[in-house]
């Protein structure tokens, strides 16, 4: 007897050179876990990439509701990747209120893959929806795959004897399985992640995995899935790589300060959003002579630092806009007592609480002129999550070559964004190994040196070497405390001298791009991404413009007047309302024009790109 053998399916399978996914679902939905997993996994596999989190402000926001999504974006290609990716190629979402929250984003006929198990009534009701998006037609602009994610992950985990409340919580690795299949990538790095995570019970292990199993095998199986995609490795220089993100660059960079410094690290914080991460990451390197102090406010944290500092640690301390706010009259008395400390300012949106977990630039000018009197301190900003790193070890170097407080302004998007970085070896790292004071004869707290105009570094227990320390204004060379006013007049022009002298280690400002043209972008901190996309898609098109990034901010480049003197425009892109701006045109007299996005997201390319164009056009 005759029998029919049913030949496999045929998948096909298309090669993309970039793909953007975002999964979201509410904030105890697992969406940052799940796509920190696939990050990991698109970076082993090799594809450069760039990550945008974004968390909802509240802690416990009713579930199913809109204050309540959270949303986690990759954006993973086979060539040089800039920003987190301006539209999404697939979005995943777990209910109505994320669907609703992040649909605008989604690409015409891009995948949505849907969890129908939570588009109830009540599900809509709470997401102020009036109609079900799944079968009113509203979404037929998209290729929608309506799956019952919820059920399929209990059925998968029926037998394993787990509450209810707990099989449900796996369904984030369903999905995850699911985008594992569409794109091509491997589970073995996320199953070693969960046999770790949660190595203390054995039945979650095992739920997770058979969810995450489960959700490949569906997309397998079912035959609403007809094309799988494949985004080759990135040619990434030869090295060792690893995934990383802003806040976990600066802390390492902190610790490779104070090894190639030879001094103990110190940090004092309290902990606020975006900056936390950096306290527990510190946290975890006692074995390297670090010191982490939780402090019970802004101000002991930083005091307790300049305290550290006095006695002789390469101090720290970290906060965001508010905290900044509180710490002002301490960083004060670091200017004043001229003692090395770095401040990190993770910038938020504000004013106020703002908007905990949203990105800003807008401390700018708190950074440069927020504290009582002339208090100037040098003011340095990361482009990206891997320079962090770089920024940090920089900082430090400067804070004890002039012996002067140096804040660093990175911000929520660049803390929480991750990319593929590139360890250094110890060759590449700066050494400025830091010698204290130690010859009594003829001591003088604040005899200077001739280059630096830094005092010389006392630490207290010396002998022969005791000296006043303080608020009230010192005499110059002796350290007495003195009111004349020719010598605080004195002290003041040369706190200033001093940070203007820092300008001897700022690197002179060379235009990405064109060298001289129609149009030079100046920009700081995290707008690096979209501007770097942007220039190069316009200088492709024709135009001729150039691209200064600033990662000093105070002093700035000696010649940075004449570089901007090359181009017939100045284009300053800020998420805040100009600050930056500000400054350049008072500086330089320059009639630059600003792009302003205070929002709590960052740029996108295209937003950039017509500003370009609008100015050309204008031109």
């Amino acid at each position: 007897m005759a029998t029919t053998v049913t030949p496999p399916r045929q998948r096909k399978r298309e090669v993309l050179d970039r793909a953007v996914i975002r999964f979201c679902g509410d904030s105890g939905d697992g969406m940052q876990i799940t796509g920190s997993q696939f990050t990991n996994t698109v970076a082993i596999y090799g594809n450069d990439l760039a990550t945008l989190p974004d968390f909802p402000a509240e802690i416990r926001a009713p579930a199913g509701t809109l204050p309540g999504v959270s949303g986690f974006q990759v954006h993973f290609s086979s060539n040089d990747v800039y920003t987190p990716g301006d539209s999404v190629d697939a979005l995943i979402a777990m209910n109505p209120a994320a669907l609703k929250m992040n649909l605008a984003d989604l690409k015409p006929n891009g995948i949505l893959i849907a969890n129908l198990d939570e588009f109830g009534e009540t599900d809509l009701r709470k997401a102020q929806m009036t109609s079900n998006p799944l079968e009113d037609h509203s979404l037929d602009g998209f290729r929608l795959f309506s799956v019952e994610l919820t059920k399929l992950t209990r059925a998968a985990l029926r037998d394993l004897g787990l509450d209810s409340k707990s099989v449900d919580r796996c369904k984030n690795f369903f999905a995850l399985g699911m985008c594992y299949w569409l794109y091509n990538r491997s589970m073995d790095g996320t199953l070693r992640w969960i046999d770790d995570k949660f190595k203390s019970k054995p039945l979650l292990v095992q739920a997770n995995k058979l969810a995450m199993q489960a959700g490949y095998s569906y997309c397998e199986a079912t035959e609403a899935f007809q094309i799988t995609y494949e985004i080759p490795p990135a040619k990434l220089a030869p090295g060792v790589y690893r995934n990383i993100s802003g806040n976990t660059a600066l802390a390492m960079g902190f610790v490779a300060a104070s090894q190639q410094s030879g001094l103990p690290l110190f940090l004092g914080s309290y902990p606020i959003t975006p900056a936390s991460d950096i306290l527990h990451e510190l946290s975890g390197y006692k074995n390297f002579g670090v010191i982490t102090f939780q402090a019970e406010d802004e101000i002991a944290a930083v005091t307790a630092a300049i305290g550290a500092a006095y006695g002789g640690s390469l101090a720290l301390t970290t906060t965001s806009g508010p905290g900044m706010a509180l710490k002002t009259e301490a960083i004060g008395l670091a200017v004043a007592v001229e003692l090395p400390l770095v401040i990190c300012d993770i910038q938020r949106g504000g004013p106020s609480t703002g908007l905990p977990t949203k990105t800003e630039q807008a401390d700018l000018l708190q950074a440069l002129f927020g504290r009582n009197s002339e208090a100037p301190v040098p003011v340095l900003a990361p482009s990206t999550p891997g320079d962090c790193f770089w920024i940090a070890l920089e900082a430090s170097r400067i804070a004890t070559k002039y012996m002067v407080p140096v804040i660093i302004l990175s911000d929520g998007y660049l803390a929480n964004g991750a990319e593929p970085w590139h360890v250094p070896s110890l060759k590449d790292l700066p050494e400025f190994p830091v010698k204290f004071e130690t010859n009594p004869a003829d001591f003088r707290p604040f005899r200077r040196n001739p280059r630096t105009l830094a005092r010389p570094w006392a630490v207290p227990g010396t002998p022969g070497l005791e000296h006043r320390i303080g608020g009230l204004e010192k005499q110059d060379v002796t350290g007495n405390v003195n009111y004349e006013p020719l010598n605080h007049e004195k002290m003041v022009r040369l706190r200033a001298e001093k940070v203007a002298a820092v300008v001897q280690d700022v690197p002179d400002a060379v235009p990405v791009g064109d060298a001289s043209g129609d149009l030079l972008i100046v920009a700081w901190g995290s707008t690096y991404g979209p501007v770097t996309a942007a220039l190069k898609a316009q200088r492709e098109k024709g135009a001729k413009i150039g691209h200064v990034h600033l990662r000093y901010l105070n002093p700035l480049p000696k010649n940075l007047g004449d570089v901007i003197g090359r181009y017939d425009r100045v284009l300053v892109p800020e998420m805040n309302l100009g600050q930056l701006l500000m400054l350049l045109r008072a500086k330089y007299l320059v009639d630059a024009q600003g792009l302003n996005k205070i929002q709590g997201k960052p740029f996108k390319q295209s937003e950039i790109e017509r500003k370009i164009e609008q100015i050309l056009a204008e031109r």
